[in-house]
Protein backbone atom coordinates (compact mmCIF):
# COMPACT_ATOMS: atom_id res chain seq x y z
CA UNK A 1 0.00 0.00 0.00
CA UNK A 2 1.38 3.38 -1.04
CA UNK A 3 0.43 6.54 0.83
CA UNK A 4 1.45 10.19 0.73
CA UNK A 5 0.98 13.14 3.06
CA UNK A 6 2.35 16.64 3.59
CA UNK A 7 3.11 18.81 6.62
CA UNK A 8 5.59 21.32 8.06
CA UNK A 9 7.57 21.50 11.32
CA UNK A 10 4.55 22.77 13.29
CA UNK A 11 2.57 19.68 12.28
CA UNK A 12 5.38 17.15 12.51
CA UNK A 13 4.18 15.37 15.65
CA UNK A 14 0.88 14.64 13.89
CA UNK A 15 2.60 13.44 10.72
CA UNK A 16 4.93 11.09 12.59
CA UNK A 17 2.03 9.83 14.73
CA UNK A 18 0.21 9.01 11.48
CA UNK A 19 3.25 7.03 10.35
CA UNK A 20 3.44 5.16 13.67
CA UNK A 21 -0.25 4.23 13.42
CA UNK A 22 0.34 2.78 9.95
CA UNK A 23 3.32 0.91 11.34
CA UNK A 24 1.06 -0.64 13.98
CA UNK A 25 -1.89 -1.44 11.74
CA UNK A 26 -0.77 -1.81 8.12
CA UNK A 27 1.17 -4.53 6.38
CA UNK A 28 3.59 -3.78 3.51
CA UNK A 29 3.05 -0.02 3.37
CA UNK A 30 5.15 2.98 2.34
CA UNK A 31 4.44 6.60 3.24
CA UNK A 32 5.79 9.41 1.05
CA UNK A 33 6.14 12.55 3.19
CA UNK A 34 6.35 16.00 1.61
CA UNK A 35 8.22 18.22 4.09
CA UNK A 36 7.05 21.82 3.79
CA UNK A 37 10.24 23.29 5.28
CA UNK A 38 13.92 22.34 5.53
CA UNK A 39 13.86 21.66 9.28
CA UNK A 40 10.97 19.25 8.80
CA UNK A 41 12.86 17.36 6.09
CA UNK A 42 16.05 17.25 8.16
CA UNK A 43 14.35 15.86 11.28
CA UNK A 44 12.33 13.30 9.32
CA UNK A 45 15.53 11.98 7.75
CA UNK A 46 17.21 11.72 11.15
CA UNK A 47 14.26 9.71 12.50
CA UNK A 48 15.14 6.97 9.99
CA UNK A 49 11.54 5.92 9.38
CA UNK A 50 11.91 2.53 7.69
CA UNK A 51 8.78 2.66 5.56
CA UNK A 52 8.93 6.33 4.58
CA UNK A 53 10.45 8.52 1.88
CA UNK A 54 11.05 12.21 2.62
CA UNK A 55 10.38 14.61 -0.26
CA UNK A 56 11.62 18.21 -0.17
CA UNK A 57 9.89 21.17 -1.76
CA UNK A 58 12.95 21.65 -3.98
CA UNK A 59 12.42 18.20 -5.49
CA UNK A 60 8.65 18.49 -5.65
CA UNK A 61 7.81 21.96 -6.91
CA UNK A 62 7.47 22.50 -10.65
CA UNK A 63 6.96 25.65 -12.73
CA UNK A 64 3.18 25.64 -12.36
CA UNK A 65 3.31 25.34 -8.57
CA UNK A 66 6.03 27.98 -8.20
CA UNK A 67 4.07 30.35 -10.43
CA UNK A 68 0.97 30.29 -8.21
CA UNK A 69 2.77 29.95 -4.86
CA UNK A 70 3.11 33.69 -4.33
CA UNK A 71 -0.64 34.14 -4.93
CA UNK A 72 -1.70 31.66 -2.22
CA UNK A 73 -1.53 31.69 1.56
CA UNK A 74 0.47 28.91 3.23
CA UNK A 75 -2.70 26.92 3.87
CA UNK A 76 -3.99 27.48 0.35
CA UNK A 77 -0.67 26.36 -1.08
CA UNK A 78 -0.88 23.13 0.92
CA UNK A 79 -4.31 22.52 -0.60
CA UNK A 80 -2.98 23.42 -4.04
CA UNK A 81 -0.16 20.90 -3.61
CA UNK A 82 -2.25 17.87 -2.61
CA UNK A 83 -3.23 16.68 -6.08
CA UNK A 84 0.25 17.46 -7.40
CA UNK A 85 1.83 15.39 -4.63
CA UNK A 86 -0.24 12.31 -5.47
CA UNK A 87 0.65 12.68 -9.14
CA UNK A 88 4.33 13.29 -8.31
CA UNK A 89 4.54 10.12 -6.22
CA UNK A 90 2.85 7.97 -8.85
CA UNK A 91 5.11 9.25 -11.64
CA UNK A 92 8.42 9.60 -9.78
CA UNK A 93 8.28 6.28 -7.96
CA UNK A 94 6.36 4.40 -10.68
CA UNK A 95 3.56 3.40 -8.32
CA UNK A 96 0.56 1.31 -9.33
CA UNK A 97 -1.55 3.38 -6.94
CA UNK A 98 -1.28 6.04 -4.25
CA UNK A 99 -3.59 7.13 -1.41
CA UNK A 100 -3.43 10.64 0.02
CA UNK A 101 -3.76 10.95 3.81
CA UNK A 102 -4.22 14.10 5.88
CA UNK A 103 -1.40 14.29 8.41
CA UNK A 104 -3.76 14.72 11.38
CA UNK A 105 -5.33 11.28 10.97
CA UNK A 106 -4.67 8.17 13.06
CA UNK A 107 -5.38 4.54 12.14
CA UNK A 108 -7.01 2.00 14.45
CA UNK A 109 -7.37 -0.77 11.85
CA UNK A 110 -5.54 -1.46 8.61
CA UNK A 111 -6.43 0.89 5.74
CA UNK A 112 -6.49 -2.22 3.57
CA UNK A 113 -10.02 -2.77 4.90
CA UNK A 114 -11.08 0.41 3.09
CA UNK A 115 -9.04 -0.15 -0.07
CA UNK A 116 -10.41 -3.68 -0.47
CA UNK A 117 -13.85 -2.13 -0.81
CA UNK A 118 -12.96 -0.54 -4.18
CA UNK A 119 -14.53 -2.45 -7.11
CA UNK A 120 -12.22 -3.66 -9.87
CA UNK A 121 -13.84 -1.28 -12.36
CA UNK A 122 -13.12 1.79 -10.19
CA UNK A 123 -9.88 3.79 -10.15
CA UNK A 124 -10.60 6.51 -7.59
CA UNK A 125 -11.87 6.42 -4.00
CA UNK A 126 -13.32 9.47 -2.21
CA UNK A 127 -14.80 9.79 1.29
CA UNK A 128 -17.88 11.69 2.42
CA UNK A 129 -17.83 14.12 5.31
CA UNK A 130 -21.00 12.39 6.59
CA UNK A 131 -21.86 15.56 8.47
CA UNK A 132 -24.06 15.40 11.54
CA UNK A 133 -27.18 17.32 10.48
CA UNK A 134 -26.59 20.44 12.58
CA UNK A 135 -23.00 20.71 11.31
CA UNK A 136 -23.70 20.21 7.61
CA UNK A 137 -21.33 22.45 5.63
CA UNK A 138 -21.71 20.64 2.31
CA UNK A 139 -22.77 23.79 0.47
CA UNK A 140 -19.57 25.59 1.46
CA UNK A 141 -16.96 22.89 2.07
CA UNK A 142 -18.28 20.12 -0.16
CA UNK A 143 -19.88 16.70 0.24
CA UNK A 144 -16.49 14.96 0.26
CA UNK A 145 -13.40 15.46 2.39
CA UNK A 146 -9.85 15.53 1.04
CA UNK A 147 -8.56 13.22 3.77
CA UNK A 148 -8.34 9.68 2.37
CA UNK A 149 -8.22 9.58 -1.44
CA UNK A 150 -7.06 6.66 -3.56
CA UNK A 151 -5.92 6.89 -7.20
CA UNK A 152 -5.01 3.94 -9.37
CA UNK A 153 -2.32 4.46 -11.99
CA UNK A 154 -4.53 3.71 -14.98
CA UNK A 155 -6.34 5.73 -17.64
CA UNK A 156 -9.34 6.72 -15.51
CA UNK A 157 -7.35 7.37 -12.34
CA UNK A 158 -4.78 9.61 -14.01
CA UNK A 159 -7.50 11.41 -15.97
CA UNK A 160 -9.24 12.46 -12.75
CA UNK A 161 -5.96 13.31 -11.04
CA UNK A 162 -4.72 15.48 -13.92
CA UNK A 163 -8.07 17.29 -14.07
CA UNK A 164 -7.96 17.97 -10.32
CA UNK A 165 -4.36 19.20 -10.41
CA UNK A 166 -5.10 21.57 -13.31
CA UNK A 167 -8.17 22.90 -11.50
CA UNK A 168 -6.19 23.51 -8.28
CA UNK A 169 -3.39 25.27 -10.15
CA UNK A 170 -5.98 27.56 -11.74
CA UNK A 171 -7.97 28.24 -8.55
CA UNK A 172 -7.50 27.08 -4.94
CA UNK A 173 -8.38 29.60 -2.24
CA UNK A 174 -9.87 29.59 1.26
CA UNK A 175 -13.15 31.11 0.14
CA UNK A 176 -16.32 30.26 -1.74
CA UNK A 177 -16.41 31.45 -5.32
CA UNK A 178 -18.49 30.25 -8.27
CA UNK A 179 -19.25 26.91 -6.60
CA UNK A 180 -15.61 26.33 -5.63
CA UNK A 181 -13.90 26.10 -2.24
CA UNK A 182 -10.21 25.24 -1.83
CA UNK A 183 -9.29 21.92 -3.41
CA UNK A 184 -12.32 20.19 -1.96
CA UNK A 185 -15.54 21.34 -3.69
CA UNK A 186 -14.12 20.07 -6.97
CA UNK A 187 -14.85 16.53 -5.76
CA UNK A 188 -18.63 17.09 -5.60
CA UNK A 189 -19.16 16.30 -9.29
CA UNK A 190 -16.71 13.42 -9.72
CA UNK A 191 -19.16 10.51 -9.43
CA UNK A 192 -21.09 11.87 -12.43
CA UNK A 193 -18.27 13.70 -14.23
CA UNK A 194 -15.89 10.73 -14.43
CA UNK A 195 -16.03 6.98 -14.77
CA UNK A 196 -14.72 4.70 -12.04
CA UNK A 197 -15.09 6.91 -8.96
CA UNK A 198 -16.08 5.00 -5.80
CA UNK A 199 -17.60 6.55 -2.68
CA UNK A 200 -16.37 4.87 0.51
CA UNK A 201 -19.13 2.95 2.32
CA UNK A 202 -17.35 1.76 5.49
CA UNK A 203 -18.47 3.88 8.46
CA UNK A 204 -15.09 3.34 10.13
CA UNK A 205 -13.34 5.39 7.46
CA UNK A 206 -13.75 9.12 8.00
CA UNK A 207 -14.64 9.50 11.67
CA UNK A 208 -14.17 13.15 12.57
CA UNK A 209 -15.44 15.92 14.88
CA UNK A 210 -18.19 16.83 12.39
CA UNK A 211 -19.79 13.36 12.41
CA UNK A 212 -18.80 11.53 15.63
CA UNK A 213 -22.09 12.61 17.27
CA UNK A 214 -23.89 10.00 15.14
CA UNK A 215 -22.11 7.08 16.82
CA UNK A 216 -21.71 5.38 20.16
CA UNK A 217 -18.36 3.85 21.06
CA UNK A 218 -17.36 1.05 23.40
CA UNK A 219 -14.49 -1.36 23.92
CA UNK A 220 -15.08 -5.11 23.76
CA UNK A 221 -12.15 -7.43 24.55
CA UNK A 222 -9.63 -4.69 23.68
CA UNK A 223 -11.41 -3.99 20.38
CA UNK A 224 -12.89 -0.55 19.75
CA UNK A 225 -16.45 -0.80 18.44
CA UNK A 226 -18.60 1.93 16.92
CA UNK A 227 -22.39 1.78 16.62
CA UNK A 228 -24.40 4.03 14.33
CA UNK A 229 -27.24 5.38 16.47
CA UNK A 230 -29.70 5.61 13.57
CA UNK A 231 -29.32 2.02 12.34
CA UNK A 232 -27.68 0.30 15.34
CA UNK A 233 -25.10 -1.00 12.85
CA UNK A 234 -21.78 -1.98 14.46
CA UNK A 235 -18.42 -1.27 12.83
CA UNK A 236 -14.74 -1.08 13.72
CA UNK A 237 -13.20 2.41 13.50
CA UNK A 238 -10.45 2.42 10.87
CA UNK A 239 -9.25 6.00 11.22
CA UNK A 240 -10.15 9.20 13.04
CA UNK A 241 -9.44 12.63 11.57
CA UNK A 242 -8.28 14.99 14.34
CA UNK A 243 -9.17 18.11 12.39
CA UNK A 244 -9.12 21.30 14.45
CA UNK A 245 -7.10 19.85 17.34
CA UNK A 246 -4.94 22.68 18.66
CA UNK A 247 -2.05 22.66 21.11
CA UNK A 248 -1.10 25.44 23.52
CA UNK A 249 1.62 26.23 26.02
CA UNK A 250 1.35 24.80 29.58
CA UNK A 251 0.30 21.43 28.15
CA UNK A 252 -3.18 22.59 27.12
CA UNK A 253 -5.21 21.60 24.08
CA UNK A 254 -8.60 22.19 22.48
CA UNK A 255 -10.00 19.15 20.74
CA UNK A 256 -12.05 20.66 17.93
CA UNK A 257 -13.60 23.80 16.51
CA UNK A 258 -16.20 25.48 18.68
CA UNK A 259 -19.06 24.20 16.51
CA UNK A 260 -18.58 20.56 17.44
CA UNK A 261 -19.65 18.84 20.65
CA UNK A 262 -17.33 15.94 21.48
CA UNK A 263 -18.84 13.27 23.75
CA UNK A 264 -17.16 11.79 26.82
CA UNK A 265 -16.81 8.44 24.99
CA UNK A 266 -15.11 10.04 21.98
CA UNK A 267 -12.73 11.86 24.31
CA UNK A 268 -12.01 8.64 26.20
CA UNK A 269 -11.47 6.32 23.24
CA UNK A 270 -9.94 8.74 20.74
CA UNK A 271 -8.67 12.10 21.99
CA UNK A 272 -7.01 11.19 25.30
CA UNK A 273 -5.09 8.20 23.83
CA UNK A 274 -4.14 10.31 20.80
CA UNK A 275 -2.68 13.02 23.04
CA UNK A 276 -0.52 10.35 24.68
CA UNK A 277 0.66 9.21 21.24
CA UNK A 278 1.52 12.81 20.32
CA UNK A 279 3.47 13.22 23.57
CA UNK A 280 5.45 10.05 22.81
CA UNK A 281 6.22 11.28 19.30
CA UNK A 282 7.34 14.65 20.66
CA UNK A 283 9.90 12.86 22.85
CA UNK A 284 11.03 10.83 19.84
CA UNK A 285 11.53 14.01 17.80
CA UNK A 286 13.30 15.78 20.69
CA UNK A 287 15.81 12.95 20.63
CA UNK A 288 17.10 14.22 17.29
CA UNK A 289 16.22 17.93 17.56
CA UNK A 290 14.82 19.68 20.64
CA UNK A 291 15.16 23.23 19.31
CA UNK A 292 11.59 23.57 18.02
CA UNK A 293 8.02 22.61 18.91
CA UNK A 294 6.80 19.85 16.56
CA UNK A 295 3.18 20.47 17.61
CA UNK A 296 3.16 24.21 16.93
CA UNK A 297 1.88 25.23 20.36
CA UNK A 298 0.19 28.62 20.57
CA UNK A 299 0.50 31.05 23.52
CA UNK A 300 -1.41 30.20 26.70
CA UNK A 301 -3.44 33.43 26.58
CA UNK A 302 -4.89 32.30 23.24
CA UNK A 303 -6.00 29.09 24.93
CA UNK A 304 -7.84 31.08 27.62
CA UNK A 305 -9.59 33.20 24.99
CA UNK A 306 -10.62 30.08 23.03
CA UNK A 307 -11.80 28.36 26.20
CA UNK A 308 -13.96 31.28 27.26
CA UNK A 309 -15.47 31.67 23.80
CA UNK A 310 -16.05 27.94 23.35
CA UNK A 311 -17.72 27.77 26.76
CA UNK A 312 -20.03 30.60 25.77
CA UNK A 313 -20.94 28.90 22.47
CA UNK A 314 -21.70 25.58 24.22
CA UNK A 315 -23.88 27.39 26.77
CA UNK A 316 -25.85 29.10 24.00
CA UNK A 317 -26.30 25.78 22.16
CA UNK A 318 -27.60 24.06 25.28
CA UNK A 319 -30.06 26.88 25.89
CA UNK A 320 -31.26 26.70 22.30
CA UNK A 321 -31.72 22.93 22.55
CA UNK A 322 -33.96 23.42 25.59
CA UNK A 323 -36.34 25.65 23.61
Amino acid sequence: MNFCTLFDSNYMSRGVALYRSLEEQADHFHLYMLAFDDNCADVLRKLNLTHATVITLKLFEDEDLLRVKKERSRGEYCWTSTSSLILYCIKTYELTHCTYLDADMYFYQSPRILLDEIPQNCSVLITEHRYTKQYDQSIKSGKYCVQFMYFRNDTNGIKVLNWWRDACIEWCYNRMEDGKFGDQKYLDSWTTQFEGVWELQHLGGGLAPWNCQQYQFSREKNTLIGTEKKTELDFKPVFYHYHGLRFYKKNKSIFADKYYLISIAVRKYFYYPYLKKIAAVEKEIAGVNNNFDPSGRKPYNEYLKELLFNGYVVLVKRNLLKK
